[in-house]
């Protein structure tokens, strides 16, 4: 296990550092691809749950989707897995790859380990778990997968994480998660082949404006996992982030921006 670990992280950074720059191509009929945990995976969190990533094909043209979205995992998990290194696998030049992670990212690798855990930081700190595995931080893993994704041709889009049920109080309430600031930190280090969007902050803002009683309606389950009529409104939010800042994958949506709800940020 520590081999694999150890590997391949190694391995994006080669990738990314060996592979000649060159521009980026456009193509008629790329492929977008996702990465991130439940909150995207076909599946959500079980339960009836779903994640938004099986919605957002309906709003996407003259584009492929492959939802690589997998339960549970983090930034820290999905790289050692071999996801990552997979995706620049098959990646080719004017594809594009969505990254969001944070909702298994967090934690304390004082006293064990999870496998999740990411080391705290906002650069290249790294932690030794009791077991004596150097742990890098989020924004470690992911400038590693999105260099060597770029280095292949992709365009990366770094996405803040969904929040919880921001309505559970009294109230709808929300502060932006560490990582989205790390988020941000990852695009600047990975260059001008990686974008952000504040996923978070959008879906946030659409909650507040729909209110406490039907946004609990969307988590049957827990605080974290949506209904299929929440992973709906996920998407659209992400849809509504993309057009609202002309993101990169604004030329495949469907839809107009006046036609998804919500009100630019």
């Amino acid at each position: 296990m520590k081999y694999f670990y150890i590997t391949i992280p190694a391995l994006l950074a080669t990738l990314a550092s060996a592979a000649p720059a060159e521009e980026i191509e456009e193509r008629a009929n790329p492929t977008i691809y996702m990465a991130g945990d439940s909150t995207m995976a076909l599946g959500g969190g079980g339960s009836g749950t779903n994640g938004w990533g099986v919605y957002f094909p309906f709003s996407v043209k003259n584009a492929n989707i492959v939802n690589a979205a997998i339960g549970g995992r983090s930034a820290r998990s999905y790289t050692d897995e071999g996801r990552f290194t997979s995706l620049v696998n098959k990646v080719v030049s004017g594809d594009y790859v969505i990254i969001e992670f944070g909702h298994n990212d967090g934690g304390s690798l004082a006293t064990s380990d999870n496998g999740r855990t990411d080391c705290f930081g906002s650069g290249s700190e790294t932690c030794t778990t009791p077991a004596g595995v150097v742990v890098q931080t989020y924004v470690t893993y992911l400038t590693n997968a999105a260099k060597a994704l770029i280095a292949k041709g992709a365009k990366v889009i770094i996405s803040s994480p969904t929040p919880n049920n921001i309505c559970e109080g009294s109230s709808c309430s929300y502060t932006p998660p560490r990582f989205t600031a790390y988020g941000r930190q990852v695009v600047q280090n990975a260059g001008s082949g990686a974008s952000f969007i504040d996923h978070g902050q959008y879906l946030a803002n659409e909650y507040i404006r729909l209110g406490k009683a039907k946004t609990d309606t969307f988590y049957p389950v827990d605080h974290t996992h949506t209904s299929p009529a929440g992973a709906n409104v996920v998407a659209q939010t992400f849809v509504k982030a993309v057009l609202c800042g002309n993101g990169v994958l604004a030329p495949f949506i469907k839809n107009g921006t006046s036609s998804v709800a919500g009100n630019c940020a």
